[in-house]
């Protein structure tokens, strides 16, 4: 929670570097309904869960967990090694299947087996989720689609398929994986107020040293890092995978004189504004709906 003052302090000002962010314009009473999950009874963020055939398409997390749910109710289901992980060789087979944003078979591998699954963090991101959402479960050495997978494979369930995983990911799944481990979780706790945020900041590209001082609430040891690790953890940990959910669309462009560097510029996606709806009033008392 933002405590009063939180702005005036002088570390924080100094993260922020003259950037107002854009929570600031949330009443505080919406700020905390933002902070919790999303239910019949909170309505400050509300997601769609009528998408067309076409806007799932345009998940790449939707359209892969199909993809996985198909391949596990086939058989015996996917084969998986004591610790839980699939084996090489299913992982090997779903890099060969998978379509993913930005990703590149023939860079990222260029062997063809022995492959382990958090090699490929797709498929880890996307296994992890849909046994979350119990489209997924292990039966002995074996993954295979529950009876609510395989409903979801009918065209018709499919429409509330992104909501589901959307749901999972941000609100019960622990992302403190993707990213190092670095501070924690953070800021996955505010995800309702920094989707808010980006709603009505995402409008143009920006980077993610932008989008991190203009949509997260910072804690104290991002505002004592070295070095701007806040930026990396929130490319990494929410940027990214809502790329990932088709929400965000991003482009890169190369660092000057730097070797396999480049910057990233990301903004709202169509998908956006149609799969997120916010109840909330800005300070000004000026109804926001997107």
């Amino acid at each position: 929670m933002v405590l009063p003052g939180f702005l005036d302090d002088p570390g924080v000002r100094r993260w922020l570097g003259g950037v107002e962010p854009a929570w600031t314009l949330l009443t505080f009473d919406d700020i905390k309904a933002l902070q919790q999950k999303p239910s019949k009874e909170n309505h400050a963020l509300c997601l769609a869960n009528d998408l067309t055939e076409a806007e799932i398409a345009s998940s790449a997390v939707a359209r892969n967990v199909l993809v996985l749910l198909r391949r596990a109710s086939e058989g015996d289901g996917l084969k998986v090694t004591q610790s839980g992980s699939l084996s090489s060789a299913v992982v090997t087979e779903m890099v060969k299947l998978f379509e993913w944003p930005s990703f590149d078979r023939a860079e990222a591998f260029w062997v063809t087996s022995g492959i382990a699954e958090p090699d490929f963090l797709p498929l880890l991101f996307v296994r992890r989720l849909a046994q979350m959402a119990k489209l997924l479960r292990p039966v002995r050495d074996r993954l295979k689609t529950t009876s609510l997978g395989k409903d979801m494979l009918k065209a018709g369930r499919q429409r509330a398929l992104q909501a589901m995983l959307f749901r999972v990911a941000f609100w019960s799944v622990d992302l403190s994986y993707i990213g190092r481990g670095i501070h924690g979780s953070w800021p996955q706790g505010d995800i309702g107020v920094l989707l808010w945020s980006l709603c009505v900041a995402a409008t143009q590209w920006c980077t993610s040293e932008q989008l991190t001082r203009l949509c997260t609430i910072p804690e104290n040891g991002i505002l004592k890092a070295s070095w701007d690790t806040g930026s990396l953890v929130m490319e990494a940990r929410i940027l990214r995978p809502l790329v990932w959910f088709g929400l965000l669309e991003s482009r890169s462009e190369k660092t000057p004189g730097v070797h396999h560097a480049a910057q990233y510029f990301y903004r709202k996606a169509p998908l956006f504004d149609r799969f997120l709806t916010f109840n909330v009033r800005t300070e000004l008392q000026e109804a926001v709906r997107h």
